[in-house]
């Protein structure tokens, strides 16, 4: 039975602003994904290297983090495009933070940033928990 926690085609997606680290934080990299939206994605030749890459990360986020009823995807798609506003933080069942997000801005971004370094291992605790 297959623990399919991450989507290759999210990664693919979130690989297109790879510039900016996305998909490296979506598959549990942050450190590699700091470095990537510091540098553009090494200047972009890392960003190209990525493409060929895609599959591996994906394979070890599948067998590091855990399945359950919340799903990866959506939470990082709400991180990535609608973060600052705490959606994630609501989809994830943290509704109090979420709308300390919602009205603070991502606690001035901090909170939102914060986020890409931590909120792989937050759905594992709660997939964990279920």
């Amino acid at each position: 039975m297959s623990n399919d926690t991450h989507s290759k085609l999210i990664g693919y997606g979130l690989w297109i602003f790879g510039f900016t680290g996305a998909h490296r934080f979506y598959y549990g990299r942050p450190i590699s994904g700091t470095v990537w939206f510091c540098t553009l994605g090494l200047l972009g030749i890392g960003w190209l290297i990525d493409f060929f890459l895609i599959p591996s990360m994906d394979r070890e986020a599948d067998l590091r983090f855990s399945d359950g009823p919340v799903d990866y995807s959506v939470a990082w798609l709400l991180q990535t495009f609608a973060g600052i506003f705490g959606l994630h933080r609501m989809y994830i069942g943290k509704w109090l933070s979420g709308l300390l997000y919602l009205v603070t801005g991502g606690l001035l971004g901090i909170g939102w940033l914060y986020d890409f370094w931590t909120l792989n291992d937050q759905i594992t605790v709660i997939n964990a928990r279920a």
